[in-house]
């Protein structure tokens, strides 16, 4: 099994993992209270591990660096605004659904942007694996996805904002002029974490004043999501290092399958008949990318 595989496969389940104690904040926290605590918890450990790679020797930001991990990490931020918006819509759902074609236009993007090369075998496996994820994204219908809506365009927006932010943070990892693959996806993934948590911290100071405060006193919770996820945006960086971004993510989609996993261990719900069908067809299509 290949080291970008493994990594993949490792970041996806952690990143089930912080999502599930990120819902353990909705109840005191904003939606985007909730979202902001992986940024600003995550920063610190996201210095740690980088100055520990580097050993406070970090590669020199370039322009071409500065201008990727800045396009990637407000693009990830504008394509969740995306998303919540659609949840606003009441067609969350569909919206869903539409934001998983991210590892196709990753595709598209990272062979305009970064000459990343496509075969059929890896656009086969994208499209196979994008018809499990949307059969494991709620019970949206067939109709409900040919049916154009304002949830359907804002879903399109977020995966486009997906796509580009993995294609932005890949770009920025192969600028840098030397380090390890580790090394350089560690830079990339400190640079957009700060980034992201001085533009959200902005955002709230500004918009919802109090979330500040209420994402400071919930840092029990919040420091395991900040934790977590640093561990989970660490692999997907490294990841997408080593391999094109439309496969990383396409293949990190398998994050769907530890969800309704989770469910049925944990929650008790039962499996239904579309869900397994759904599971198969994201294993077939990630079998087919590898």
């Amino acid at each position: 099994m290949e080291l970008w595989l493994i990594i993949t496969l490792l970041a996806a389940f952690l990143q089930n993992l912080r999502s599930l104690l990120q819902k353990r904040l909705t109840g005191v926290l904003s939606v985007n209270g909730a979202a902001y605590v992986r940024f600003l918890y995550a920063l610190p450990f996201a210095w740690v591990y980088a100055l520990w790679l580097w050993q406070g020797n970090f590669a020199a930001a370039n322009v071409e660096f500065s201008i990727y991990v800045s396009t990637g990490a407000v693009a990830q931020m504008v394509a969740t605004a995306c998303l919540l918006s659609a949840f606003t819509q009441g067609n969350f759902a569909v919206g869903t659904a539409y934001s998983k074609t991210e590892a196709a236009q990753a595709a598209l993007f990272g062979l305009l942007l970064l000459g990343d090369a496509m075969n059929v075998w890896l656009l086969l496996g994208i499209g196979v694996s994008l018809v499990g994820v949307v059969l494991l994204s709620g019970s949206v219908r067939l109709a409900d996805l040919l049916q154009p809506n304002r949830a359907m365009w804002l879903g399109l927006a977020a995966g486009a904002g997906f796509a580009v932010s993995a294609v932005g943070f890949r770009g920025a990892s192969l600028a840098l002029d030397h380090g390890t693959f580790v090394q350089r996806a560690a830079l990339t993934v400190v640079a957009a974490v700060t980034l992201q948590t001085l533009l959200m911290g902005i955002y709230l100071a500004l918009r919802e004043p109090g979330e500040l405060r209420r994402a400071l006193a919930a840092w029990r919770v919040a420091a395991w999501v900040g934790a977590i996820g640093m561990v989970a945006s660490a692999g997907w960086f490294t990841a997408m290092t080593l391999k094109s971004a439309a496969v990383v993510r396409a293949v990190g989609q398998v994050e769907l399958l530890f969800t309704v996993i989770s469910s049925v261990w944990l929650l008790g719900e039962r499996l239904r008949m579309r869900e397994l069908v759904g599971m198969l067809l994201v294993i077939a299509g990630i079998l087919l990318l590898i």
